[in-house]
């Protein structure tokens, strides 16, 4: 947390660093008649000037690109909560706040670390690092140290729902699972990203009692991004929350991925084995099912691992349920408020990066749609709290450390809706909802957005696999039906979207000065959220996974069974 005074003086300093990028320091010259028009001309409505108002503040120089655990960043997030209180929510964060401090653990691999291969009476082979293999962080602890047997799993998939189980006659318990990096072909976008995390697998790995995981090159990823490009950052700072004993959190509890292996590492782990010969051959056919085989190798792993903390905030405010049954069911509205902070200069020298649209316009929208809520003079039937988070772009982290660690009980939790970079650069016929057909928020999109002139379009790149990738995600790992909103592609939107993509995306070019923004859509983006989260809090039924949906039977979601 910030000292109070450093605050002060830092959001001081932003307020006038904002203030001087609209007046010259010299005393103008008195206005003349053009210049009184032009500022006519430029003035917006005021539903728009409010968003824009946010966007110019968040994403000022003066927030230095709001990079999680930095001071501007805190002020960002005290910016939100003033806006919060502004807009009527209660403080829902912890200790009768609205901030909800989130204790940030950075880690990276302190040294190069050793692997060693033993098989059979064969003299032990040391891997060579950075052809062979790259060391993986484990944030549990710094000293990792682990001798045991090496069972390769193939893709490591386990999907019921498919008849499908990569450890399929083998058995893994106390040994170091070896997994083809990505996903084959077979699932839809959604879900084949869902299996291809890394994360993912390992948690799976560590279910079936494995002790380590190892991730290998397939001939495929081969192709696409060389072994050695990996050597140039195997030592960036990885992130993820802290425990109450200050020890990262590991979705794969106790069985961290010790490294990465390319194939010529893989060739000298695995020997002359012919199971292993086979895996390559069917990977590189492309074939969705390899065969699991317990290796005859056993590998020796030692690697160090530095770590550090420190502290970011998620925001939080609430609008209480009206209705005495539904009251404590709360509908929860998220947007990442951090953003990647500064970095490499463009070609105009600038180095920060704004993150005007990813993601200031999606907490401006929250703002804004808060506001609704209270001007409605309607409190809805249930809660809905606002949910502004931290290190999205460090993987989710706020997200997850909230929806591990909610400030409102855990099972009261009932939908999130999530607003992640809407990009307002052209009128919008439709709107993304992805996740929408797993639960009934489908049809509640639906309804919705008709009542404000908008369709609801189908997922124009699913094989992105959108849905597994922003802050949503983190409730859908806990059951929670969710959906993620965009302005839609139809008409001129697909350009718009890839224009922005390929000129904007995670570049310091996106600032409030582009002249592309057209905020009388961003208006409208609200408008359309608003009406999703007023009829999910007064909908007399809470929102269900449909009947038998992967991701709401995989983690145990309402309706889904």
């Amino acid at each position: 947390m910030l000292r109070p005074t450093l605050t002060l003086a830092l959001l001081s300093l932003a307020i006038t660093a904002s203030a001087q990028e609209a007046k010259p320091e010299a005393a103008p010259p008195a206005p003349t008649a053009a210049d009184t028009n032009a500022f006519v001309n430029a003035a917006l409505p005021a539903d728009q000037a409010a968003m824009k108002a946010h966007v110019m503040f968040l994403a000022s120089d003066a927030m230095q690109g709001r990079e999680a655990g930095t001071n501007e960043y805190e002020i960002a997030a005290q910016y939100v909560a003033a806006q919060f209180y502004a807009a009527g929510l209660k403080p829902a964060g912890t200790e009768g706040g609205y901030l909800q401090p989130v204790p940030l653990l950075s880690f990276r691999p302190s040294d190069k670390g050793t692997l060693t291969v033993t098989r059979g009476t064969a003299a032990p082979v040391n891997l060579v690092f950075g052809e062979d293999y790259i060391p993986g962080g484990n944030p549990e602890k710094e000293s990792t140290v682990i001798d045991a047997g090496v069972v390769f799993a193939g893709y490591g998939i386990v999907a019921p729902q498919y008849q499908r189980n990569d450890y399929k006659g083998v058995d893994v318990r106390g040994k170091i699972v070896a997994l083809f990096s990505g996903a084959p072909g077979g699932f839809d976008g959604e879900e084949r990203a869902h299996f291809g995390s890394n994360a993912n697998k390992a948690a799976i790995a560590a279910s079936k009692g494995a002790v380590g995981v190892i991730v290998l090159e397939t001939p495929a990823s081969a192709k696409v991004r060389p072994f050695s490009r990996l050597t140039g950052v195997w030592d960036e700072w990885r992130m993820t929350w802290a425990d109450a004993q200050g020890n990262g959190h590991l979705p794969a509890k106790g069985t961290p991925t010790v490294a990465s292996i390319s194939i010529k590492g893989a060739a000298k782990l695995f020997g002359g084995d012919k199971a292993w010969a086979a895996a390559v051959k069917a990977a590189d056919a492309g074939k969705p099912v390899v065969a699991p085989f317990a290796s005859g190798a056993r590998l020796a792993v030692a690697l160090k691992t530095e770590r550090k903390t420190v502290t970011s905030s998620n925001v939080a405010g609430i609008i209480p349920g009206s209705d005495p049954k539904l009251k404590d069911q709360v509908v929860v509205l998220s947007a990442h408020l951090d953003h990647v902070g500064v970095g490499k200069a463009d070609a105009r020298g600038d180095t920060i990066y704004n993150g005007a649209m990813d993601n200031a316009m999606g907490i401006a929208s929250l703002i804004e749609e808060a506001k609704r809520f209270r001007a409605s003079g309607k409190p809805p039937r249930r809660s809905v709290l606002f949910l502004a988070v931290t290190a999205e772009e460090k993987g989710l982290i706020g997200a997850d450390y909230f929806a591990h660690n909610p400030t409102v009980p855990k099972a009261n939790l009932v939908a999130n809706v999530n607003l992640d970079m809407p990009v307002i650069t052209y009128k919008f016929e439709d709107m993304i909802a992805f996740g929408a057909a797993r639960s009934t928020l489908g049809e509640t999109v639906k309804r919705a957005t008709a009542t404000v002139g908008v369709g609801v379009g189908q997922d124009p790149m699913p094989e992105q696999g959108f849905f597994v990738r922003s802050d949503h995600y983190r409730f859908v790992q806990q059951g929670i039906p969710s959906v993620f909103l965009w302005p839609g592609m139809a008409g001129v939107g697909r350009a718009a979207f890839d224009a922005f993509l390929a000129k904007h995306y995670h570049q310091p070019s996106d600032e409030v000065s582009n002249k592309a923004i057209l905020w009388d859509q961003g208006v409208r983006f609200i408008e359309a959220n608003y009406a999703i989260a007023r009829e999910i809090a007064d909908a007399d039924a809470r929102p269900a996974w449909n009947k038998g949906d992967f991701f709401g039977t995989l983690y145990n979601g309402y309706g889904a069974k």
